[in-house]
């Protein structure tokens, strides 16, 4: 062979393992990409969703597709700063990526800790039911003004008359001492039935996840699901 062609030849090789060197390394790149992305959840218990989803002692207000691939149950109290953090930080997103485009159903019980997360649960229950998400999320927005509020009565008529009730209304839903009991048996059951001891909680086909979730967190489990 002329020693010009071997010499191209041999520059080809070296071209062709260079080249072979890179998308090896690239791959090795990709590899480690992947292996950063967010880690998934550690579930801290399983749990029978057909248990879950029977009726309780106040019917679910959920959002999505009765069908969705993806069922969250999250048991919150309204006072509680780590529920108000994924309420104001996560859930917009979450609801936009695949609640709306039908992927994940997605359902809120009550687990009050203390008498005004009752009170507020109690108001969104007396609520119309298309208002029960968006009154949730007012109060979510504005817990540091009302939680912490001296006069917690008073903040929460303020609160609820930017929704229509009056204090008449107010007072009324406030007095429902069925309503309050009902909201009890919810946190009760999800005690008892299902191992909910801290808020946020969620229930997430099958398998139960305690504490506050990003963004990239949910979205990762809720992927790894669908």
């Amino acid at each position: 062979m002329p020693m010009l062609d071997m010499l191209l030849t041999k520059r080809r090789l070296l071209g062709g393992t260079a080249a072979a060197a890179f998308v090896a390394a690239f791959a090795r790149f990709a590899d480690a990409q992947e292996a950063a992305k967010t880690e998934l959840p550690k579930a801290d218990g399983d749990v029978d969703m057909s248990a879950v989803l029977k009726p309780g002692p106040l019917p679910d207000l959920a959002l999505g597709k009765d069908d969705a691939k993806v069922t969250i149950v999250e048991y919150m109290s309204m006072t509680c700063p780590h529920c108000a953090h994924f309420a104001t930080t996560t859930f917009g997103e979450i609801k936009k990526k695949y609640i709306d485009t039908g992927k994940v159903r997605f359902i809120i019980r009550e687990f009050p800790f203390d008498p005004r997360a009752a009170a507020a649960f109690m108001l969104a229950r007396c609520a119309p039911p298309e208002q029960y998400f968006p009154m949730i999320e007012m109060m979510f927005k504005q817990q540091p003004t009302w939680a912490a509020a001296e006069d917690g009565r008073a903040a929460l008529l303020q609160m609820s008359k930017l929704a229509g009730f009056t204090e008449e209304s107010f007072k009324e839903c406030l007095t429902n001492q069925k309503l309050l009991d009902d909201v009890n048996s919810v946190r009760e059951r999800g005690t008892k039935e299902f191992g909910v001891n801290a808020t946020p909680t969620f229930l997430i086909n099958g398998k139960r996840y305690a504490g506050d979730m990003s963004v990239d967190t949910m979205s990762a489990l809720i992927d790894s699901l669908l």
